[in-house]
């Protein structure tokens, strides 16, 4: 199996794990909500409604992305996954804004939970499944080098810290409700729920914000760049130099286009060999790479230029 379809396999199976997650999720925390009437679960499920649309999204994003090139789209449908991305931090600053203000509305006006501990145990059972969940699909993104896939793996690890707060306050609820501080029970759940939408509003941001800055065509990354250099050096001999080189990434896929000047001695078939040699290297040693490099003559008095001209006049 070719490495990219075995790419492919691990994106949907990770897709398939973040889906069914969701569901168990939303599942459980509908129940607890219903059980429990607590604000903080309803922000967890708001939250977890946010991951089961995103999941479907992403699956679909997972086979829009896998698709060739084509006249329309001449890189691929790799950016879709930047797309799928910024999405999911998008909402998630949405959803901690709305249920910051709501918390404040029960501050003014709070609410007596029905049943604590029922809330406690909902919510580390839907850390266990988040934290799970986060270990299998960010393991599976690293493997498939997917941006869309390892900000889902994210969202799961996110989402389980926030059911361990909740179920936190949930704890200490239980432990007022037994002394003499039991009126102040009753503002644990807005508390929990504001530092719930701070926890989430930082980290959202930054995958909003990483998506959106590779969306603008960025450059792969540094290590990327040291292999392209280092292989550029095991051509230095054979050329007089290297132009207007640039990269960029695309989803999973790295870009590398750059011109290669050589000595106007050069035949075309040897610099057709010299840039077909070039591009295999650099797709081979840069992961998802697609490489292109175009052949130009030399008209400068550079010393491979000068050299080249003594040998053609001897």
């Amino acid at each position: 199996m070719s490495p990219q379809n075995s790419n492919h396999q691990l994106m949907f199976r990770a897709v398939q794990v973040s889906l069914f997650g969701n569901i168990l999720l939303f599942v459980l925390k509908v129940t607890a909500l219903i059980s429990v009437n607590s604000l903080a679960i309803a922000t967890d499920l708001g939250i977890t409604v946010v991951g089961l649309i995103v999941s479907a999204i992403l699956y679909y994003s997972v086979k829009l992305a896998n698709r060739p090139a084509d006249l329309l789209h001449n890189y691929g449908y790799g950016k879709i996954e930047h797309v799928c991305e910024a999405l999911e931090g998008i909402v998630l600053i949405g959803i901690a804004i709305a249920m910051s203000f709501q918390a404040m509305t029960h501050f003014v006006h709070p609410v007596a939970l029905a049943a604590p501990w029922l809330g406690f145990g909902f919510s580390v059972i839907g850390a266990a499944v988040n934290f799970a969940g986060a270990a299998w699909i960010i393991s599976l993104g690293k493997r498939c080098r997917s941006p869309a896939v390892h900000a889902e793996g994210t969202h799961y690890q996110l989402e389980g810290f926030i059911s361990l707060t909740v179920a936190g306050s949930f704890l200490v609820t239980v432990f007022l409700s037994l002394t003499s501080l039991r009126a102040w029970a009753v503002y644990l759940d807005p508390a929990a729920t504001l530092a719930v939408s701070f926890f989430i509003a930082f980290p959202s941001f930054q995958i909003a914000k990483r998506a959106f800055v590779k969306l603008l065509d960025v450059s792969i990354e540094e290590e990327g760049k040291m292999e392209v250099i280092k292989l550029l050096g095991k051509y230095i001999h054979q050329c007089c130099e290297f132009r207007d080189i640039r990269s960029r990434s695309s989803g999973r896929t790295n870009y590398v286009e750059l011109k290669l000047v050589v000595p106007p001695s050069t035949s075309l078939p040897d610099a057709h060999r010299l840039a077909s040699s070039m591009e295999a290297d650099l797709r081979a040693n840069i992961s998802e790479c697609e490489a292109t490099v175009i052949v130009v003559p030399c008209t400068e008095n550079c010393v491979s230029h000068e050299a080249s001209r003594e040998l053609v006049e001897n």
